[in-house]
């Protein structure tokens, strides 16, 4: 027994002695900066006022509480994230779905799935707003050839229109990844399992209720997880799209961020700002976890 409990205190000793870089690691690229920020945040530092940093404690977070321009930046974020994740994880559930069949030209077809993903944002967003431009746009081209519209609408000088081009665009561009995730996932499955299903008599619809969706359900954590994060720090394909507009109606938080740090250069709100934002992802993601988690009980329990 004691040889036992000895044996396993050096298996972890030696766990532990190996994780060792990659946590210091985390700590000098994560911790520091996060640290940094929430110091920064209790300073008032801006150098277009005042050079010398003064310490005022939570009186950056006090004015954020006042600051409509922040509220309605995190309401266009929310909403954006919420859209354009859940948009994506149907299609690429369904995308997944068709290129998890066999038929002729499957890999091309996988391939050229993955490239929306794999071309440079930026260009992304500028083709779109190509496409979105109310003169000589296409979109409004094949709208007015279908009569669906009369007049071309201008998708991004509107606000409602411009934060619903911005989200299309999102989705464009990221379904594919979420599409490769999940397909991932679906390539684990054993078939005998369908095969077994169908004998007893199941419909397609409840082997992907009660097979395909249960045993899913890590790869759509992970690409929910993932497009949460990455949607919710949204910058360059705004950016480049509409800069915030019009009226702030497409304005991220991350943007807000840019423009309070780079173009206002107050560094103490600008932190304040990131600390809020960080901790309100950490939030949004617990919750989404718990979500799916509580989504995947229900569903292996039926």
């Amino acid at each position: 027994m004691f040889k036992a409990n000895t044996l396993h205190d050096r298996e972890q000793r030696t766990g532990w002695l190996f994780v060792a870089p990659a946590l210091i690691l985390l700590l000098i690229v994560f911790a520091y900066p996060i640290g940094r920020a929430f110091w920064l945040s209790l300073l008032t530092k801006n150098l277009g006022t005042n050079l010398k940093p003064v310490f005022t404690g939570v009186g950056n977070y006090s004015r954020m509480m006042g600051d409509g321009r922040f509220w309605q930046s995190l309401g266009n974020t929310a909403f954006f994230t919420a859209i354009a994740v859940t948009v994506e994880l149907i299609l690429g559930m369904g995308v997944a779905l068709v290129l998890n069949q066999s038929f002729r030209g499957r890999g091309l077809a996988r391939t050229i799935a993955i490239l929306p993903w794999a071309l440079p944002t930026a260009l992304i967003g500028l083709s779109w707003t190509w496409i979105f431009n109310d003169q000589y746009g296409v979109f409004n081209d094949i709208l007015m050839r279908l009569h669906l519209i009369e007049v071309p609408a201008n998708w991004l000088g509107e606000p409602t229109l411009a934060l619903l081009a911005t989200i299309a665009a999102d989705i464009w561009k990221t379904t594919s990844f979420v599409a490769i995730l999940l397909l991932a996932g679906l390539q684990s499955i054993p078939q005998d399992l369908y095969e077994a299903h169908a004998m007893d008599g199941a419909s397609p619809w409840q082997s992907f209720r009660q097979i395909t969706l249960p045993l899913l359900m890590p790869q759509i954590l992970i690409a929910v997880l993932f497009r949460f994060a990455q949607s919710f720090g949204v910058f360059d394909l705004i950016k480049v799209m509409t800069e915030g507009g019009p009226a702030g109606a497409t304005e991220m938080v991350s943007l807000y961020i840019y423009a309070t740090v780079m173009r206002y250069l107050d560094f103490g709100y600008g932190a304040a700002l990131v600390v809020v934002t960080f901790l309100v992802l950490i939030v949004g993601v617990a919750i989404a976890a718990l979500l799916l988690a509580k989504f995947r009980t229900r569903i292996s329990g039926d």
